[in-house]
């Protein structure tokens, strides 16, 4: 079994910057160039034995790809376990080339077994729906609902951006501003029970499009690292994507999320973001939600239905 590597997952970025093109709407949960960056470099180490990938080739070009996440158990350290029981599917096709879908999940069935199988299908993919309901999948209301487990994709042009407001002695930094350990306890003080470590942002920070000028942070005045937001710029496709935005839990609804992303904002660069109570594990989702809305983000899409 070959591990997915950076080879693997720079053409898997550069099928998400063409679908970002052509079709944004159509860009799965954790298949942006800044969610895989963010997912494959935090989790390689710990998740990786249960990680299997396959790409799909046309004429020399990815096409497709499918990037399984299988069951594991993994200890924190701190007599609890980080665990999933089921399998969950990741993937992203060309728009010209949708129906490889159907020989994603056929591979799918084969890496996965008998243990329970989820994947995500945007609400705008009406193909990709028929193609899993032909394959027997079931649409999950539970998950599915206002309360479930859903990602929504929000975009936005850089007009008329308000300028960023922070509260009275807290101050914006960066990661080059702070010591690695101090920009991953930021990330641990916001993301409750994460299992973020110095060695797996060692490989965030070596994951392109990563830039520690771009990774901000809010300093409290008594210099806790109060909020925390990676901001991946993609600049072949003008856009900057927010994955992950994560407040302290003692500094949460002061607007510092707010001021996270509109504190970022270069002419001609779109703003994108993904939240939904699937990405906001130790988060208040209602704040996250109303923060991204506030700043006035288009949904692009959610998943079906």
């Amino acid at each position: 079994m070959e591990n997915l590597g950076p080879t693997e997952l720079k053409l898997m970025q550069g099928l998400a910057q063409e679908v970002t093109a052509l079709r944004p709407e159509l860009l799965n949960g954790d298949a942006t160039v800044g969610e895989l960056a963010w997912v494959w470099a935090k989790d390689f180490d710990a998740l990786n034995p249960s990680w299997r990938h396959r790409l799909w080739f046309t004429d020399g070009r990815l096409a497709a790809w499918g990037w399984a996440h299988l069951p594991y158990r993994i200890p924190r350290g701190d007599g609890t376990f980080r665990e999933s029981k089921t399998a969950n599917l990741l993937w992203q096709a060309h728009p010209g080339r949708a129906a490889l879908l159907a020989e994603i999940l056929d591979w799918y069935d084969d890496v996965a077994g008998g243990v329970d199988r989820l994947l995500t299908v945007q609400s705008a993919d009406a193909q990709a729906q028929a193609i899993v309901g032909a394959h027997g999948y079931a649409f999950d209301a539970e998950a599915g609902s206002d309360n479930g487990s859903w990602v929504q994709f929000n975009t936005r042009e850089l007009t008329d951006v308000p300028y960023p407001v922070l509260p009275e002695g807290f101050r914006f930094l960066t990661a080059g501003d702070v010591a690695a350990a101090d920009a991953v306890k930021a990330h641990r003080d916001a993301w409750h029970l994460s299992a973020f470590t110095e060695h797996a942002f060692e490989r965030v920070r070596r994951t392109w499009p990563y830039r520690a000028d771009l990774h901000v942070l809010v300093a409290a005045p008594d210099g806790t690292l109060a909020a925390t937001a990676i901001i991946w710029l993609d600049e072949a496709t003008q856009t900057a994507e927010f994955e992950p935005v994560g407040t302290h839990r003692d500094f949460r609804r002061r607007g510092l999320g707010t001021a996270l992303q509109l504190h970022f904002a270069p002419p001609g660069i779109s703003l994108m973001s993904n939240t939904g109570p699937s990405l906001a594990a130790g988060c208040d989702v209602p704040i996250q939600l109303h923060m991204l809305w506030r700043i006035q983000h288009q949904a692009e899409s959610k998943p079906w239905p």
